[in-house]
C-alpha cells in the first residue's frame, strides 16, 4: 500500500479564505485543494444552488429533442421511454416516464431483459414499439453506439431521441436528437452528467420551453441523486448541485419506493450519498441482475406505500440471491486464477459459461480488490461471451479495450468500468492481446493500491466544530472525496486489540503520547494484520477519515482508519 500526500495548498489563499470564512486553516486548506479558493466559490460549494444549473439548451440537439417530444404530444403519438437495466437506467426511465405522464398519458416504459436482449437498445425493444404503434422512443443511459439499431427503427417509422453519457464511437447514430455531453461537437459546459442527469436536462428544457415553473422538477431530484451516486460520476459542478438537493428530497419528501426500502432497515437516520450507494442502489440493481429491471421501475414509480412495500420485499429477496451468487462466483474465479497459475499476470481475465451474467460486474470488482489489476469476468450470453471490465486507479480500461477491438464485437463504458461481447472463438486471442496491451501501457504505481491523503492533521485540531464544518463539504464522491488525513508518530494508549469473529479488524485509542489529554477511538476494518505495529509503546503513522460513532445513545468522534505504518 502506498501513501500519497497531496501537494500542500497555496498558503496565502488558505490564510485569506480561513479569515474570510472564519474557519480553521486546516479546513480552508482542504477547500483550496478542491478549487474552492474564494469566498464566492465557498458560498456556492457549501450552499449549492439550483439557479446555477446550466441552460439545458446549451446541449447539442436539445432544441430538436424538445420539438420532437412536443410534436408527439400535439399529434397524440405513443411514446416509449427506454432505458438500461442498472440504477442509472432504471432511475432515468422512472424519471422520464413519470415526468411525461404528469401532462401526457400515452407514455410507456421499457427495460431490456439483461439475458434475452443484452445491454442497450435492442431489436426486440424496437419491434415491441412497432407492434404497439409507438412512433417515438426516448432512450436513456444507452444508445450512443446503436448505429444499426437506430437505422432499423427509422425504417420502421420510429424516431429516436438518445440521452446518453457514455463515450461516442467514431459515428453518431442517425437519431432525431443525440444528447450526450461527451460528443466532440457538444459545447455543453459540464461533461460529467450521468444518464439520468442528461434525462433531467431534457425535462428541464421541456419545462423552460413551456414556461412552466421549475419547482415541478424538484420531486424527481431524488432519482437523479441516486443515479449520480450509483454511477460513480464526479460529484462536482452540476452533479454536486443535483446530488445535494436530491438528498434533501430523499430525506424530506421520501418517495414510496425509497421509503419501502429504508423501512426494511431498522434505526436508519438521515441518508447520505454513501447510504444511497450502499443501501438503495444495490437493491435497485438487484432487480435487473437477478430478475428484470422493470421491477425496479415499478418500485420507483409506485405512489402507494403498501404496493411499494410488496415490491421492496421482492427486491430484497433478489438482493439476497445476488449476494449469495456473487460470493460463490468470486470464490470460483479466485480458484481459477490459482489453478491456472495466473497470479503474476498484469491482468485478470476469467471465464465460465455457467456464471450468472447479472453479477459478473460485482465479481470483477471483488477480483480487482484482491489482485489490484485491470480485470474482466466473462460468461456465456446466448451464442456469444459477455464480460464486465473493472480497472484500478489511474488506468483507463476503456482505452485498453479499444486497442483490442479486432477481437471484440461491441463494447462501451467509462475509464474504470466497461462491458463487452465477443465470439467464443476469439476469447483466448482477446485474453492474450489484453494482457499485452496492459503490460505495455500500465505504470508501476497503478499496480499498487493507494491511499490518497489530503493533509497532515494534528489530533488537537479535531473538534466537534471542525467535524461539523467538514460534514458540510458533503456530498462526497469522485472529485470531492471524503477528506483523508495523516497524523504521524502517535501511540496506542493501551486499549488496542483485534476485534471481529476472525479478529480481522483493529480497534485502538490513539494519542500523541500516553499521558496526552487528546485521544481518539479508532477503528480499522481489515487492519487486524497490523496489530503488531501498535504494541509495546511503538510509534506509528495513521491515515484516516473522521466519522461519528454511536454507542448506547452516546455519539462521539471516531477515526476511521485507512491504513497504519511504522514511524
Amino acid at each position: 500500500m502506498r501513501w500519497t500526500l497531496q501537494p500542500p495548498p497555496d498558503p496565502e489563499k488558505t490564510q485569506k479564505l480561513a479569515s474570510e470564512l472564519g474557519i480553521d486553516e486546516n479546513l480552508a486548506g482542504l477547500l483550496v485543494q478542491r478549487g474552492v479558493d474564494a469566498f464566492a466559490k465557498a458560498r456556492s460549494f457549501f450552499r449549492p444552488s439550483l439557479n446555477e444549473l446550466h441552460d439545458p439548451f446549451l446541449m447539442k440537439d436539445m432544441a430538436a429533442a424538445v420539438k420532437r417530444i412536443l410534436t408527439a404530444v400535439g399529434n397524440n403519438e405513443n411514446i416509449l421511454v427506454y432505458g438500461d437495466y442498472d440504477v442509472d437506467g432504471t432511475t432515468s426511465v422512472a424519471l422520464m416516464t413519470t415526468f411525461l405522464q404528469s401532462f401526457y398519458p400515452n407514455v410507456s416504459s421499457y427495460i431490456p431483459d439483461r439475458y434475452a436482449e443484452g445491454y442497450g437498445v435492442s431489436y426486440q425493444g424496437i419491434d415491441f414499439a412497432h407492434d404497439n404503434e409507438m412512433t417515438l422512443i426516448i432512450a436513456l443511459d444507452c444508445g450512443i453506439k446503436a448505429i444499426d439499431k437506430i437505422a432499423y427503427a427509422k425504417d420502421k417509422g420510429i424516431d429516436f431521441i438518445i440521452c446518453d453519457h457514455h463515450r461516442p464511437g467514431k459515428e453518431i447514430p442517425d437519431a432525431v436528437a443525440v444528447l450526450d455531453p461527451k460528443r466532440n461537437d457538444c459545447n455543453y459546459p459540464y461533461k460529467e452528467l450521468c444518464g439520468c442527469g442528461v434525462g433531467f436536462k431534457l425535462c428541464q428544457a421541456i419545462v423552460q420551453e413551456n414556461d412552466w415553473e421549475f419547482e415541478m422538477l424538484l420531486p424527481y431530484l431524488d432519482l437523479v441523486a441516486t443515479a449520480v451516486g450509483a454511477d460513480i460520476v464526479p460529484i462536482t459542478g452540476e452533479n454536486r448541485i443535483l446530488a445535494f438537493h436530491g438528498l434533501q428530497v430523499i430525506n424530506d419528501e421520501t418517495r414510496a419506493g425509497f421509503k419501502a426500502i429504508i423501512d426494511q432497515l431498522k434505526n436508519k437516520g438521515k441518508l447520505t450519498i454513501t447510504d444511497v450507494v450502499f443501501i438503495i442502489a444495490p437493491r435497485i440493481n438487484a432487480a435487473g441482475r437477478m430478475k428484470h429491471g422493470l421491477h425496479a421501475v415499478n418500485l420507483l414509480t409506485s405512489t402507494d406505500i403498501e404496493q411499494a412495500r410488496t415490491f421492496a420485499a421482492e427486491i430484497e429477496a433478489y438482493n439476497q440471491d445476488r449476494r449469495d451468487t456473487d460470493r460463490s462466483i468470486t470464490l470460483e474465479a479466485l480458484d481459477q486464477i490459482t489453478e491456472n497459475r495466473e497470479e503474476e499476470r498484469s491482468t485478470t481475465v476469467v471465464y465460465d459459461e455457467n456464471w450468472h451474467k447479472g453479477v459478473i460486474g460485482i465479481v470483477a470488482s471483488r477480483l480487482t480488490e484482491t489482485y489490484y489489476r485491470p480485470t474482466l469476468v466473462f460468461t456465456k450470453s446466448g451464442n456469444k461471451l459477455a464480460a464486465s471490465a473493472r480497472s484500478v486507479s489511474g488506468f483507463d480500461v476503456y482505452n485498453a479495450l479499444e486497442q483490442c477491438s479486432e477481437f471484440i464485437e461491441q463494447f462501451g463504458g467509462h475509464k474504470y468500468a466497461a462491458g463487452l461481447t465477443l465470439e467464443e472463438s476469439n476469447y483466448k486471442l482477446f485474453k492474450q492481446r489484453f494482457e499485452e496491451v496492459v503490460c505495455a501501457t500500465i505504470q508501476n504505481q497503478h499496480t499498487i493500491p493507494e491511499i490518497k491523503i489530503d493533509a497532515r492533521l494534528p489530533l488537537e485540531a479535531i473538534t466537534p466544530k471542525f467535524y461539523r464544518i467538514l460534514e458540510q463539504m458533503a456530498p462526497f464522491g469522485p472529485g470531492n472525496m471524503r477528506p483523508v488525513f495523516m497524523t504521524e508518530k502517535v501511540v496506542d494508549t493501551g486499549f488496542g486489540k483485534c476485534v471481529g469473529e476472525s479478529e480481522d479488524h483493529l480497534k485502538i485509542r490513539v494519542a500523541k503520547n500516553k499521558s496526552s489529554s487528546t485521544a481518539f477511538d479508532a477503528i480499522g476494518f481489515n487492519l487486524g494484520k497490523d496489530c503488531d505495529l501498535i504494541t509495546d509503546g511503538k510509534r506509528f503513522d495513521i491515515a484516516y477519515s473522521l466519522d461519528l460513532n454511536e454507542w448506547q445513545g452516546v455519539r462521539s468522534l471516531q477515526l476511521r482508519l485507512r491504513g497504519l505504518k511504522s514511524s
